[in-house]
């Protein structure tokens, strides 16, 4: 709301100063520090308010080190996530812009699904929380809505050629400006590591024959679906420590960032090779916001722990994580930005499955890990909670830095 403003004052009013408001960097600062402020300040509060409403975890008896501690713990801290990026978003991004949009409405159904978890596990005192099932559909319907807007809205455009020679033109005469390139609809993305890395989802109908692409729709959606319930499913098992799905969320959301800023920037985009996206840089003031909630949220999650998160939590951020991913076409880049997550994930699909499969076969069911996820595997085996953590994040550090290299290295 604070941008409208000062635009006002800076283009009727004139007003001197008002003007640094356009700038992405500028209000994508004010948003970090303002989330860290509230994150930090407020997040007291709202800790203190969920320990008089009993909001307390209950701990299932897993054998672990220190696990006993952690019983009524508040839980719901997501809500502080949720409180600390949106008030600054609603503060100092451009409201009308189709990516803040999308992003808003993940952060409040993702959170709303979590919540409805959260409360369930608590409240009705049903530890298995919503069924799997109501997860699933609610996740499958936030990516109904976000493939269907990027799709066709005609807001959501992409330029594959950014060189700034087409726009201006020296004579004779002096500097002449031609006609833009033209921006398009497009379900291009980015395959990381290969030149001339943009992959089209509408070539997998290339085989249908002509006009092919009007039905790009049909893979596309679901490719989004899919996206959206794996990471966020991967951020949801990640949350089983003290700091860590914060924390490694927050270098994967960091490097998103980066991306996010260069796509938005014609300037980089040309320097870089890579596709340009318009509008897509506002995003960069919600990643702003979001990361410096996370980091404030570590203040009272770091070990030991004054709050958890919650589904409230790790479910909006692995939601808003996918939809950055994909508006800034870079989710192929997952499994390695978001290495931990897939690990994690991973760990418990092979977990139960050669569970279940030397059960049939053998009568005795056999386990890969001591405890899945791949976390609890490590706390069987004697580590200290803080030294998975801090061990993980620089593992999900590394990850962020090659995937920031993929901009250069093809």
């Amino acid at each position: 709301m604070l941008y409208y403003l000062f635009e006002y004052l800076d283009k009727t009013l004139d007003v001197p100063g008002t003007g640094v408001f356009q700038y992405i960097t500028f209000r994508s600062s004010l948003a970090l520090l303002l989330s860290l402020l509230l994150s930090t300040i407020y997040g007291k509060r709202i800790i203190s308010f969920l320990q008089r409403q009993q909001v307390g975890e209950t701990v299932r008896e897993l054998g672990l080190a220190g696990q006993n501690e952690k019983a009524g713990t508040p839980t719901m801290g997501g809500l502080i996530i949720i409180f600390a990026t949106l008030v600054p978003v609603i503060l100092f991004a451009k409201l009308h812009n189709i990516y803040i949009v999308l992003l808003i409405v993940t952060t409040l159904w993702m959170g709303t699904i979590g919540f409805i978890d959260d409360y369930i596990k608590i409240f009705k005192k049903d530890k298995e929380g919503l069924k799997g099932i109501f997860k699933v559909v609610g996740q499958v319907g936030l990516g109904l809505i976000v493939g269907t807007v990027l799709y066709f809205s005609p807001a959501v455009t992409v330029r594959t050629d950014t060189s700034t020679s087409d726009i201006f033109k020296v004579t004779t005469t002096g500097t002449v400006i031609l006609p833009a390139p033209v921006e398009e609809k497009s379900t291009a993305t980015t395959i990381p590591f290969f030149k001339n890395n943009e992959f089209d989802y509408a070539e997998l109908l290339a085989w249908t024959g002509e006009g092919y692409e009007k039905w790009a729709w049909l893979i596309f959606i679901p490719v989004v679906i899919f996206i959206i319930t794996a990471v966020s499913n991967g951020a949801n098992l990640t949350d089983g420590i003290d700091g860590l799905a914060a924390g490694t969320s927050a270098v994967s959301v960091l490097a998103l960032g980066i991306f996010t800023f260069v796509s938005g920037n014609i300037i980089f985009s040309n320097y870089l090779n890579i596709m340009y996206i318009p509008n897509s840089g506002e995003m960069t003031v919600f990643i702003a916001a979001f990361v410096g909630s996370l980091i404030g949220f570590l203040w009272y999650n770091s070990y030991p722990a004054s709050v958890f998160m919650g589904d409230t939590g790790s479910l909006t951020i692995g939601g808003i994580i996918a939809v950055l991913a994909i508006a800034v076409r870079k989710e192929m880049l997952i499994p390695l930005l978001c290495g931990i997550f897939l690990v994690e994930n991973l760990s418990v699909v092979l977990q139960v499955s050669y569970f279940k499969y030397t059960k049939k076969r053998f009568g005795e069911g056999r386990r890969i890990f001591l405890m899945s996820p791949l976390h609890h595997h490590y706390q069987k085996k004697g580590y200290h909670e803080s030294k998975i953590v801090t061990r993980f994040w620089i593992v999900a550090i590394m990850l962020a830095i090659l995937s920031i290299v993929t901009l250069k290295l093809r």
